[in-house]
């Protein structure tokens, strides 16, 4: 094993009180394109006429709905992803009693997928979605099913609006408030895949008053010079390694 790898396997074995705090590194595994790498949906843009950020406005998706939900389910639903080692890990941690709360900046639905019980969502998900007019609830086929480019409500007609932050939207207050009441408790901020360039999110690791930080990122972030440990290696094969987890075999194996 790897130094760093077993430097944060003796992390792990002498904490209590883990916190994951992730983003879209930890899914990129499940083949799920990251937002800000070179290869990223905001550098590659996908041909659209509107850059990403625009696109996934809230001004934008009340202005051009329809254009915002070509977007959205061309680049940013993928129903087919299944966890990987890394999400399949942190629900082991969660298991054994040793992590207290998954912190995700992703909207996939993954952690949940893999047997994390206490995900606290920062920007939403695309499993959950609204009627903007009656508040009815829509799980994700109602969007990847709908026969109209905007889902409508079955209740009302009202459009559906997913449970996603928009930008010029703000994060739940009370997701906010508990990942840093998490954070602050935790003896191992375990942080991965993640720039940790989008605020107010990612000022939440200074809320951290331990002396065990373990970055695991393939870039460099601006918390580099905190932590304990780094690792630049990716996150389903570290985790996956340390705790025994194992890729699933394709199907017909």
């Amino acid at each position: 094993m790897k130094e760093n790898w077993k430097l944060l396997d003796d992390f792990i074995e002498q904490s209590e009180r883990i916190v994951f705090f992730g983003g879209a590194g930890i899914s990129t595994e499940s083949g799920i394109p990251d937002f800000r790498s070179a290869s990223g949906l905001y550098s590659q843009g996908g041909g659209y006429a509107y850059p990403p950020e625009v696109m996934l406005s809230r001004s934008f998706f009340m202005r051009e709905p329809e254009l915002f939900y070509s977007f959205y389910r061309g680049e940013m639903l993928h129903p087919e992803a299944k966890p990987n080692p890394g999400h399949r890990a942190l629900a082991e941690l969660e298991k054994r009693g040793k992590l207290t709360a998954v912190i995700t900046q992703n909207i996939d639905g993954l952690h949940q997928l893999a047997g994390s019980r206490h995900v606290l969502e920062l920007h939403g998900s695309v499993l959950r979605n609204t009627c903007m007019e009656c508040g009815a609830s829509y799980g994700l086929e109602a969007v990847t099913a709908s026969s109209e480019i905007i889902p409508r409500c079955s209740v009302c007609g009202g459009m559906i609006k997913p449970d996603v932050v928009l930008y010029e939207e703000g994060l739940d207050a009370a997701v906010l408030n508990e990942a840093a009441y998490r954070i602050a408790e935790a003896d191992l901020l375990l942080v991965g895949g993640t720039s940790l360039t989008v605020q107010p999110a990612a000022g939440l690791v200074r809320r951290f008053r331990g002396d065990k930080l373990a970055l695991i990122n393939r870039n460099p972030t601006p918390y580099d010079a905190d932590a304990a440990c780094i690792i630049r290696d990716p996150i389903g094969q570290v985790l996956g390694s340390i705790l025994g987890i194992e890729e699933e075999p394709a199907p017909g194996f």
